[in-house]
């Protein structure tokens, strides 16, 4: 119960800080996150001995070397979240904005103006970085955040939570518009999920088991994607130095992201061609090559793909192939296996280029060019709170628009009705 007691209570702040965040200025917003990005600057040495806790903690319970690497925080990457934090004091306010504005026949004027969610609760990993960012993506789109890192960077998200707080107070906007959980206890993510009478939205950030269980237990409102099985597919009428570069681009750029491809599907009249070249721009990079039958005869490297390849994000140098009769194929293959994620087509064919865009569901579908692009950066949001693969409220990149959410407004002079 005592966990319960203290999730409650954050609750109630976070509720009360989200009514004077919601009305805040867009000046007063932007005051506070430069005031914030001089705090963690001027904390830097702070930051790094809570930090040296958190990696000495790490190496002793045995986390393994990526999971230590995305803990860290050095000089570069604490810059990293001050230049963060700068770019969206800079980019432009969602809220209030006014559209639609029409006048009806009865004379009254209806529109829609953007407006806050109000508490956002944000569950992540790893990562401390995500706790600056996080809490900058909410207060400039004026929610009250309440944010829960992983336990492994406790330390770290305290003394940047410390810094957010001061930052706030110093320009005059409530402290408790972002609180960082301070207990690791679990239970604690099981009552911020279940307390919709103080959190409207939650967004988990991590590995897939971490949002199959907020997904499954939340009473609240979930923005996520569970996995990217992102899909490059050669068309018979692709450009052949286009499709080499992309289907090796968006295999090879980054492995451990959402938005890489993970199955290239190849139509069988030009794969061949395309794979011969290929298949040794992916053995020099050390990508392991999972194939069909007909891939596997062009490309005698390849082990035999399962029917668990065509479902898995491998997040590693692991690329399944399919080589497909066609355009129809290759869109039952991304119905069948997709995950709603990022879609391609690498086509010099405008009408297949069109039927792609139209009946390929996923949050972003592309055409001649490589799914790395699926990025909040990449797309002029600025910057990102994570990618949905839902359909409601938001769909793709979350940015500052997708935190925020839509009310009619209806302007009259004494106007009733007839």
């Amino acid at each position: 119960m005592e966990i319960q007691d203290y999730m409650t209570a954050l609750g109630q702040r976070a509720r009360a800080a989200s009514r004077q965040i919601g009305r805040a200025t867009t000046a007063a917003k932007n005051r506070a996150l430069l005031t914030i990005a001089e705090r963690l600057e001027a904390e830097q040495a702070t930051l790094l001995a809570a930090n040296a806790k958190d990696m000495q903690a790490g190496r002793d319970s045995g986390l393994d070397s990526a999971l230590l690497d995305r803990l860290e925080l050095t000089p570069a990457r604490i810059a990293d979240m001050v230049d963060g934090l700068r770019q969206i004091a800079a980019l432009p306010d969602p809220v209030g904005e006014i559209s639609d504005l029409r006048y009806r026949p009865s004379g009254i004027q209806v529109g829609r103006m953007r407006v806050p969610l109000g508490v956002i609760g944000i569950i992540y990993e790893s990562r401390p970085n995500v706790t600056a960012d996080a809490a900058a993506l909410c207060l400039k789109s004026g929610n009250a955040a309440i944010l829960r890192g992983g336990s492994e960077a406790a330390h770290s998200n305290q003394a940047i939570a410390a810094a957010i707080r001061a930052g706030l107070e110093t320009a005059g906007l409530p402290g408790d518009t972002v609180q960082v959980i301070e207990t690791t206890d679990r239970a604690a993510v099981g009552a911020l999920i279940t307390m919709p009478e103080y959190v409207d939205v939650i967004i988990p950030r991590g590995g897939k088991g971490l949002i199959e269980r907020i997904s499954a237990e939340a009473r609240v409102p979930v923005i996520k994607h569970l996995h990217g099985v992102c899909h490059v597919y050669l068309d018979d009428y692709a450009d052949p130095e286009k499709a080499v570069a992309i289907a090796f681009n968006a295999k090879t750029q980054r492995y451990g992201t959402c938005n890489t491809m993970e199955t290239l599907l190849v139509s069988k009249v030009v794969a061949e061609e395309l794979l011969g070249r290929l298949g040794p721009m992916y053995r020099s990079a050390g990508v392991e090559l999972r194939g069909c039958g007909r891939a596997r005869a062009l490309l005698p490297e390849a082990i035999a793909a399962s029917d668990a390849d065509w479902d898995t994000e491998y997040l590693a140098p692991i690329l399944a192939i399919r080589v497909v009769d066609g355009l129809d194929e290759a869109i039952d293959h991304i119905f069948a296996h997709g995950s709603g994620h990022t879609e391609a087509i690498v086509t010099e064919d405008y009408s297949r280029a069109r039927r792609f865009l139209a009946e390929v569901d996923a949050s972003s579908v592309m055409v001649n060019a490589s799914t790395r692009f699926a990025d909040g950066f990449e797309y002029g949001l600025g910057a990102e709170i994570g990618i949905s693969t839902d359909k409601f409220h938001a769909r793709g990149p979350v940015g500052l628009e997708g935190l925020t959410s839509l009310k009619f407004i209806v302007l009259g002079d004494g106007h009733v009705r007839g």
